[in-house]
């Protein structure tokens, strides 16, 4: 009996791919640790939460993001 859910059919192809690979599962796995890399690791130590530093309450920080993202733009044109 063929099913015809077709998220069970996507998870079934990706499954049995994986399943059988050899090199990919190395390549994801080399994947996936860079991505925690980037999004873990750097963030703790590179990107700092500037506006819990800068602002105490919600309102501030709202005003101060709805205030860079319409201010214009000093670029100047030729």
């Amino acid at each position: 009996m063929k099913n015809k859910n077709v998220f069970v059919r996507i998870f079934r192809f990706y499954y049995e791919g994986f399943k059988s690979m050899t090199v990919g599962k190395r390549l994801w796995a080399i994947i996936i640790i860079k991505l925690f890399i980037m999004f873990a690791i750097l963030k703790l130590f590179f990107f700092k939460d500037f506006l819990n530093e800068k602002f105490e309450n919600e309102d501030d920080k709202a005003d101060y993001v709805i205030e860079q993202l319409t201010k214009p733009n000093n670029i100047k044109h030729d």
